[in-house]
């Protein structure tokens, strides 16, 4: 018994739903000019190789309008927490924030999102 039950707590603690959501730790918007903007985002999850791994982050106006999205390859499992930018995103000139969220493959998005105020 004792045995079975430390192969359940062990599968528990590998399995990809352990690693939680993606969590948005930091962003800054930097204008390139006009009404386009360069995103740097930094995205903390405890990703667990290519099974669970954060693979994405979005630009989201306050009327739930995706203005951009960041795609993720392959997973950070040793560079923790990483930062990816995106730029050329062009922010319509009525919008003063937008809000960051990133996506994990398990679980999508959920975990902490950030508001970034635009320059």
């Amino acid at each position: 018994m004792r045995l079975s039950v430390g192969v359940v707590m062990l599968l528990m603690y590998v399995s990809p739903a352990w690693s939680g959501e993606a969590d948005v730790v930091a962003a800054k918007a930097v204008s390139e000019g006009g009404d386009s903007y360069r995103f740097d985002v930094t995205v903390r999850h405890d990703d667990a190789g290519w099974d669970h791994f954060a693979n994405g982050w979005e630009v989201v106006a306050p009327d739930g309008t995706v203005l951009a999205s960041r795609t993720l390859f392959h997973p950070h499992v040793d560079e923790q927490p990483f930062t990816r930018s995106l730029g050329g995103i062009r922010i319509p000139p009525r919008v003063e924030v937008v809000t960051i969220r990133a996506h994990d493959n398990v679980h999508g998005y959920g975990g902490v999102e950030t508001t970034v105020p635009v320059p």
